[in-house]
């Protein structure tokens, strides 16, 4: 019998950045977006927390083929 599981989880990742100052909440928001786009961020996220969502099993049946 094969069954496929799939597992949800949901992954917190922190990240701490320095933004310059000055800068309104619109602007903060967009150096953080274009920081994350860019590809900048994604060496300083680390994994925080990791919640289980969910996980289901589906039974797959084996065809025989002749």
């Amino acid at each position: 019998m094969r069954v496929i599981v799939t597992v949800v989880e949901k992954i917190i990742s922190e990240a701490h950045i320095d933004i310059p100052d000055g800068l309104n909440q619109s602007a903060i928001r967009q150096h953080i977006v274009d920081r994350y786009n860019t590809g900048e961020m994604s060496t300083d996220m680390n994994i925080f927390q990791v919640d289980f969502e969910s996980i289901s099993a589906r039974i797959v049946q084996k065809k025989i083929f002749s």
